[in-house]
């Protein structure tokens, strides 16, 4: 079950720097003083980049879990 706590770790650790990568792509997008609807199109992308990377997180997260509860 240690394969799976640190599998889990990896994939969780890689959502989080998903999530920090999104912080800085809206900051970056915020400093560039775009149009309303540029904004809009790249704070969607920014948005879905963040709900895939939460959900990656949530998955290893759920696999240290699993794999304490199992070992």
């Amino acid at each position: 079950m240690d394969i799976l706590i640190w599998a889990g770790a990896v994939v969780s650790l890689i959502g989080l720097v998903g999530i920090f990568y999104c912080i800085m792509l809206a900051l970056k997008a915020k400093r560039a003083n775009l149009p309303d609807e540029e904004m809009r199109a790249r704070l969607q992308r920014v948005v879905l980049l963040n709900m895939a990377a939460l959900f990656l997180s949530m998955v290893g997260l759920m696999m240290v879990v699993a794999g304490v509860i199992l070992g």
